[in-house]
């Protein structure tokens, strides 16, 4: 994917690595629009980052989805990228049925989400010469995190939903892409304040000399995410599990 020169959108951008990749597009050259559900973050961020556009969304009411394509089609009518971003990670306890709450709100966010976008945005972004459609799975939805099963479950099946709707799109002026985030540095789960996983700055290096040195890429991975994206092929799943599953505790 050309990451200059393009007019993008960024589902879930207002923190985290949406934030972040929306300022390296913008800074390689493109023109950058945030969406977020909350208007404080949106206009934080607009204030902070002149030139950053901003839209309101909630990817959880169908409504809002659609409100948010018809306003920024119609603002952006050039537009010709979407990140489809947001995502929600939080732990649970199987064996206490309170969990189907916190499942139900991940399989919302995470999976339907995406879906709606895609499923808004998809007819402009048809008409569009070189367009792209970017999804946001996981290293964790090859090898699952215990704690946090229906996150890892919802990234699994956006991975093989992508997977699909690249085979769907193939032949159009739509690319699919799909990014595979290892452990990040972010508040997601307060990886940030307890300095786990890979630095942000780190990891946004990587996405970008990945779309720089391979435009053609399906998955954009950086090396940190390989040790769970092949550990079935290379027969360590369990083994990765297992290590997961310690750190959990």
């Amino acid at each position: 994917m050309d990451t200059s020169g393009k007019t993008v959108l960024v589902a879930g951008g207002t923190s985290g690595i949406g934030l972040g990749l929306a300022l390296r597009l913008q800074a390689a050259g493109s023109t950058v629009v945030v969406a977020g559900r909350r208007q404080e973050e949106l206009d934080r961020i607009s204030g902070e980052h002149p030139g950053i556009g901003t839209a309101v969304l909630d990817v959880t009411a169908p409504a809002s989805v659609a409100a948010c394509a018809a306003t920024v089609t119609a603002a952006y009518p050039e537009l010709d990228v979407l990140v489809a971003m947001a995502g929600i990670m939080l732990p649970e306890d199987l064996r206490d049925p309170a969990h189907l709450d916190t499942a139900e709100r991940t399989l919302t966010t995470n999976l339907l989400g995406p879906m709606r976008l895609v499923s808004a945005f998809l007819p402009h972004l048809l008409q569009r010469p070189g367009a792209a459609v970017v999804t946001v799975s996981s290293g964790l939805a090859f090898v699952p995190l215990p704690a946090t099963p229906t996150y890892s479950a919802t990234k699994a099946a956006v991975h093989s939903w992508t997977q699909s709707l690249r085979v769907q799109l193939a032949g159009t002026s739509v690319q699919v892409l799909e990014l595979v985030p290892p452990a990040v540095r972010t508040s997601l789960m307060g990886q940030d304040a307890a300095g786990a996983g890979m630095p942000l700055e780190d990891y946004l290096d990587g996405v970008m000399r990945v779309l720089r040195e391979q435009p053609d890429a399906a998955e954009v991975r950086v090396p940190e995410v390989e040790f769970l994206r092949w550990a079935e092929v290379r027969g360590t799943h369990d083994e990765v599990l297992a290590a997961l599953s310690s750190r959990a505790r």
